[in-house]
């Protein structure tokens, strides 16, 4: 598992895939890995992930996610004995996502403490001290061996009618995934002749999500990069044309090339879908790995929402049930149906209910923004916030104690500076 030094240009680095765009954190206890590592995070292959070096080691790791949510990977380096090392793993156990992959570097050689790690859920066991390209490889590999689950996650979203502000729930959720979490998120519009993510974002990119679809030929990585527009640090679209140029008489499959693409480098794939039934429609919802259905408090939108439920659970009985969020409820003079009337005959209770609100989502329409950039801290932009963390599985940290990274040094930017001086 010892890294050997490969010079630069040999054949060795070209058999290293690129990491995906992925979150990774690691706590080190050395200064010689919290180096190794900035000089990894430097690398061509991991030049779309977002990487954090801090001290502390595994203790470090265990403070610092009691408060804030864990990131796709992490790194622990530990000098302690097999007791000890298990010891710390247990208990990151308990404040750890469930999907956070988690790489071991430690000082002890033996078989049988690699078993119990690997039981225990870890990814990989590197004996130390370790190299770049050691640390390179590690955390391709968790991604690029075969039978290894796509790093993204995709979450399509649906109005039960037309008009119930399913696009605009989508936009709002993909920016709280990507501002609250933290984590790299990409919102495709997949109305092309009505799509309104440009718009709401304030974007008017030449190419976007038609480009990919009408040349499916054409569809990897590379093209797939040129096309998406930065919303936000961790925030990409890929706009719809919004155009009658062409009609989107598309087979079922024809969004697949671009998905693939899309679940292979990005953690997280938020889905604007329109209110059509198409074959392409429908293979978006089911394959999906998070449905939201949106809807308004009446009689068309409960029967739509209830077909749709009914549907989606049938063709996915092993996966998640999709959910739903009643958006709109309050109107002044409008006879609603109750929420609890809603749960009862859809079999399930709301995941969210968002009141009406005309000023603050028109204000917002109108000015290309999001509702937490104009108002962070209203009751809205915190439902958003919640949303999120629901779809995403991450644990909601913000009532526990602040400030638990801040004191843990972050030495990956001291490190570069360094270097670059040299």
């Amino acid at each position: 598992m010892q890294d050997d030094v490969i010079p630069q240009g040999e054949a060795g680095d070209e058999q290293i895939a690129p990491v995906p765009r992925i979150s990774l954190q690691a706590f080190c206890e050395t200064a010689e890995l919290a180096s190794v590592i900035a000089d990894a995070a430097e690398d061509r292959r991991m030049d779309k992930a977002h990487v954090r070096v801090q001290m502390g080691g595994a203790p470090g790791a265990v403070e610092a996610y009691r408060s804030a949510p864990t990131p796709n990977v992490v790194i622990l380096e530990t000098t302690g004995r097999k007791g000890e090392i298990l010891g710390h793993l247990d208990e990151l156990a308990e404040v750890c996502d469930a999907t956070t992959k988690v790489i071991v570097v430690g000082q002890v050689n033996d078989i049988l403490l690699y078993r119990e790690l690997m039981a225990r859920g870890v990814s990989e066991y590197l004996i130390g001290p370790v190299g770049v390209l050691a640390v390179i490889r590690a955390v391709s590999g968790l991604y690029a061996a075969e039978g290894a689950k796509p790093v993204g996650r995709s979450i399509a979203i649906i109005g039960a009618k037309g008009g119930v502000g399913s696009s605009t729930i989508a936009h709002n959720l993909a920016w709280a995934i990507s501002r609250d979490i933290g984590t790299d998120t990409c919102i495709a519009d997949m109305d092309l002749a009505f799509g309104t993510g440009g718009l709401d974002f304030n974007q008017d990119p030449p190419q976007g999500i038609a480009d990919a679809i009408f040349s499916p030929d054409r569809v990897d990585t590379a093209f797939v990069d040129r096309l998406l527009s930065r919303c936000a640090d961790n925030l990409s679209l890929l706009a719809a044309p919004a155009t009658l140029d062409r009609v989107s008489d598309l087979g079922p499959e024809a969004f697949d090339p671009l998905l693939d693409i899309l679940k292979s480098t990005m953690p997280s794939i938020v889905l604007d879908l329109p209110h059509t039934w198409t074959g392409w429609t429908k293979r978006a919802l089911v394959t999906a790995d998070e449905i939201l259905i949106v809807a308004n408090p009446d009689l068309a939108n409960l029967r739509n929402a209830k077909n749709l439920m009914d549907l989606l659970r049938a063709s996915r009985p092993n996966d998640t049930p999709p959910r739903y969020i009643l958006n709109q409820i309050g109107v002044a003079k409008r006879p609603e149906i109750k929420p609890a009337d809603f749960a009862k005959a859809l079999e399930a209770e709301p995941i969210a209910v968002i009141p009406f609100e005309p000023q603050l989502f028109g204000t917002a329409a109108n000015n290309g923004q999001m509702i937490a950039e104009m108002e962070p801290g209203h009751r809205i932009a915190v439902q958003f916030t919640d949303l999120a963390l629901a779809v995403t599985g991450r644990h909601d940290t913000r009532k526990a104690r602040p400030g638990l990274l801040g004191p843990l040094s972050p030495l990956l930017e001291k490190l570069g500076q360094l270097r670059k001086k040299a």
